[in-house]
């Protein structure tokens, strides 16, 4: 069975947003964020009277899909008011994964917990999670063929399940489909036609720019984008990344700077955004100044709110194949010395409601990992959001390590080196050996855990 919850659309998840032709907007996230810095803070209500049970669960759902969510809970509550569910939203990043992390050492853990999937490596083997019972799951309906098995793969440490995915959020491509059909990129079906290699991108792109006026593509040059777009161009060209402790990285430099001179083109012929942060990125897409934006999929409600007219498909295949990167929300169990038996299996029945309820999930631009959700009617009639919903297998996660995976040192070490390129401040070479020097001292640190 799939539970729906009808919801109003709402902005999700991501750095604050702009007001088109204003300055940024503060988001859920960012409102909360001081606040959150150091502690936490219940989103939801904590007591039910009544209630025989205490669940506790953490997440960082700071943004649209934070609104989501809580409305999520507020649904299981009135599902279940034998159970009193403490929900607490932590904030997104170091603070989040660093106090889950003390939490489980200390024994202080919650019964359930969210966590980016490209975190696991610095989790479960440290033992700082438990492993899921696959058996009491079944009973609950969720089975692991029901999910994607490249996320499965990657959720199992030692033959053991430690995390069960409740999405994908990919890098995709968004375009405003009047600057599009103006540029004769559509097809006789209104969609985009589809466009393969990197000559055919920047001819589109050059296209989309001829009708602006000012840009082909709307690219936030700073932060962690950088290394989501590198990521994604290198994984289409079959390219690997190894991360082995204490050793140097692994990494094909021929096709890594194939990327990296890629994406100082975009900038350099003055196709791309250049010196632009998140926000500016946004309004420069919204403002109908460019015609296509490459982002995650969860600026869907900022676009709809703006009432611009535009779609979404998938990251063109510029390099081979047409792999992007991502990466996916996941439950977990944090470890706890004890668990009650009651509180375990309410614990499993709760996340197994949540995946079940996740066409409401996919409204914040995330694809569903349970698959009875992507063919469910409901979700199809997302749209733009069911666009792109076959790309997960294509979804590729940081290359596992201890100090790797979304929010982590290594995404910041490899944007601060790439976003130098895109503002042509550094060769593609140049950028590459700043990007290797960084990476092979994070893999002379030693794991803190």
């Amino acid at each position: 069975m799939i539970w729906r919850l009808p919801l109003e659309e709402t902005m999700a998840d991501g750095p604050p947003r702009p007001t088109p032709g204003g300055p940024p907007r503060p988001t859920r996230r960012a409102v909360l964020g001081t606040a959150l810095a150091l502690g936490a803070i219940p989103l939801t209500g904590c007591g039910v009277t009544g209630a025989t049970t205490r669940l506790r669960y953490w997440n960082l759902f700071g943004g649209g899909d934070g609104v989501l969510m809580v409305k999520m809970l507020d649904d299981y509550r009135a599902r279940h008011p034998e159970i009193s569910l403490e929900a607490v939203t932590l904030a997104w990043g170091a603070p989040y994964y660093t106090k889950l992390a003390m939490a489980a050492a200390g024994g202080r853990a919650p019964d359930v917990g969210i966590l980016h999937l490209s975190r696991l490596a610095g989790y479960a083997p440290g033992h700082l999670l438990d492993p899921f019972d696959e058996k009491l799951l079944a009973e609950f309906g969720v089975t692991k063929d029901q999910l994607p098995p490249g996320l499965i793969e990657r959720a199992t440490v030692g033959g053991a399940l430690y995390a069960l995915p409740l999405d994908t959020h990919p890098f995709v491509m968004y375009y405003n489909t009047d600057i599009a059909g103006k540029a004769g990129l559509l097809g006789a079906d209104g969609r985009l036609a589809p466009m393969n290699g990197p000559d055919q991108v920047i001819d589109a792109l050059t296209k989309a720019k001829k009708v602006t006026g000012a840009y082909g593509l709307a690219l936030d040059n700073l932060d962690v984008m950088p290394w989501r777009l590198f990521w994604a161009l290198y994984r289409q060209q079959d390219g690997d990344i190894t991360l082995p402790t204490g050793a140097g990285i692994g990494i094909d430099d021929t096709k890594a700077l194939t990327a990296l001179t890629f994406m100082g083109r975009l900038t350099a012929e003055g196709l791309a955004t250049r010196d632009v942060d998140y926000p500016g990125a946004i309004a420069t897409f919204a403002g109908g100044k460019a015609g296509f934006h490459w982002n995650g999929g969860w600026e869907t409600a900022t676009f709809t709110t703006a009432k611009l007219p535009y779609s979404m498909t998938r990251l063109p295949a510029i390099f081979g194949n047409a792999r992007t990167s991502g990466d996916a929300h996941s439950f977990v169990l944090p470890h706890q010395r004890a668990r009650d038996p009651l509180t375990t299996r309410e614990s499993y029945r709760f996340i197994a409601e949540l995946l079940k309820y996740s066409v409401t999930w996919g409204r914040a631009g995330h694809v569903p990992a349970y698959q009875p959700v992507v063919t469910d009617p409901a979700y199809l009639a997302l749209k733009p959001q069911s666009e792109y919903r076959d790309v997960t297998p294509d979804v590729q996660l940081d290359p596992p390590a201890w100090f790797s995976g979304s929010g982590s040192d290594f995404e910041n070490q490899a944007g601060s080196a790439f976003q130098s390129v895109l503002a042509g401040t550094l060769t593609p070479q140049a950028a590459l050996t700043q990007f290797k020097s960084a990476v092979d001292k994070l893999l002379s640190t030693p794991s803190p855990v």
